[in-house]
């Protein structure tokens, strides 16, 4: 199945441009409330960590009513998930239209290790804040729509192999959050980088006849 820089696929429709995370379009009333909510989470985030505040606390600190904050926000993995959008806009932007090989114009494999070592990147520094994403209500991760960008993405490059979609699925299940924190003490930093590159390419190998 062929693909080109652009990220569109043979078969499909549909551009990986267009799966890229929007800004958000609302009110200049709603933007400066969002905008208070994200620095009052930001900060007693940072000061406190991500499981010890409460969306009571966020409310209090921002100004607005809890009302207000849960109908924008859902709950404190939609809050966790807004804060982490400008950040995922950043990635997205460098894997469309940044220089190789994270950017286009390098071979699938190079772009599958800049990919992975830019996500991990990504993840380590916002590790606490993309669990509770993830993890805080079932299936988060999936409904979350960068996942459908990041999965895009790897199912391009992985489009030599029998089932791009699973393999994708199954590299990206190797990034959750979750497991990562799991076996970062256990593993370190670079063994994970090291062993994930290995899979990637291991998957892009044609199988032995």
């Amino acid at each position: 199945m062929a693909h080109d820089d652009n990220g569109l696929q043979s078969g499909s429709a549909t551009p990986l441009e267009l799966l890229r995370t929007p800004p958000p379009k609302e009110r200049a009333d709603a933007a400066r409330n969002r905008a208070a909510v994200l620095e009052a989470a930001a900060r007693l985030f940072a000061e406190h960590g991500v499981e010890a505040v409460s969306m009571d606390q966020v409310a209090t600190a921002a100004g607005v009513g809890k009302g207000t904050l849960f109908r924008r926000f859902g709950d404190k993995s939609g809050l966790a998930a807004a804060l982490l959008d400008a950040r995922e806009r950043v990635l997205q932007e460098a894997i469309l239209h940044g220089p190789p090989p994270l950017g286009p114009g390098a071979p699938a494999s190079e772009r599958l290790a800049a990919f992975i070592n830019a996500y991990l990147d990504y993840l380590q520094e916002h590790l606490a804040l993309i669990r509770m994403s993830e993890t805080a209500t079932p299936g988060a991760r999936y409904r979350i729509g960068a996942y459908r960008f990041w999965h895009r993405h790897t199912a391009i490059l992985l489009d030599t192999t029998p089932d791009p979609e699973h393999t994708a699925h199954a590299l990206l299940a190797a990034l959750a959050a979750e497991h990562l924190a799991a076996l970062l003490p256990e593993l370190g930093e670079q063994r994970i980088r090291a062993g994930l590159i290995h899979l990637a390419h291991s998957a892009l190998q044609p199988p032995n006849p």
